[in-house]
């Protein structure tokens, strides 16, 4: 009995130092102007190999600790009643496929949104930009990295499904189109820092098409 709630003390503990991080990022996404209105979701794999994610409908740039919640690895709320984002299963995915992920962040960026939009591929070849050195394993900006583009979808199963044999081993990202981006990283800094890299990217590619009217 004092174990197990030994054990409970410590799962709420780990709950609450992630969701203090998550709200950091939040805020953070949100002064960006990556998560308008009820956009995004982000989340932190617990030590346990549980997952703490923002609730269904939270303000990113205004969340509490209460905004954010445990689910088991296949996304099951721990508390009857608590719903997580509608795309709990998306992060779910990238956790089982990426061991080494401890955060995964998504956000609604107009630059994103609209390129992705534009574009008629199923990817954004980045090539040439220094910034390409900040994801691992990029050494040089003398390469080309794809940015994979999956279309949007509400069925989440199904929307999985086609990512998964598709999911990058080059870039911590990907696109939904006209939707937004999905970035990950050893930990919720590092996830941060991957997602600027890609939104920095994404943006610069908006713009040059702008000035040479592709």
């Amino acid at each position: 009995m004092e174990d197990r709630i030994l054990d409970a003390l410590h799962d709420d503990e780990a709950l609450a130092l992630a969701a203090d991080r998550l709200i950091e990022a939040g805020r953070r996404m949100d002064r960006f102007g990556w998560v308008p209105s009820y956009g995004g979701n982000i989340s932190a794999r617990l030590p346990d190999g549980g997952i703490a994610i923002t609730r269904s409908g939270g303000r990113k740039g205004f969340l509490s600790r209460e905004n954010v919640i445990r689910v088991d690895a296949e996304g099951r709320p721990a508390r009857a009643g608590d719903r997580p984002s509608a795309e709990t299963l998306l992060h779910c995915q990238i956790y089982a496929a990426f061991p080494g992920t401890g955060s995964v962040l998504h956000g609604h960026s107009v630059a994103a949104t609209a390129l992705s939009r534009a574009v008629a591929d199923d990817h954004l070849p980045l090539a040439g930009y220094e910034m390409i050195k900040a994801f691992p394993g990029q050494l040089t900006h003398e390469t080309t990295v794809r940015l994979p583009i999956f279309p949007n979808s509400q069925d989440m199963p199904g929307l999985a499904a086609a990512i998964a044999p598709k999911l990058p081993q080059d870039i911590p990202g990907y696109v939904l189109r006209g939707h937004g981006v999905y970035a990950w990283g050893r930990d919720v800094d590092d996830a941060m820092a991957n997602l600027e890299a890609v939104e920095f990217l994404i943006a610069c590619e908006l713009e040059a098409r702008k000035i040479g009217g592709r």
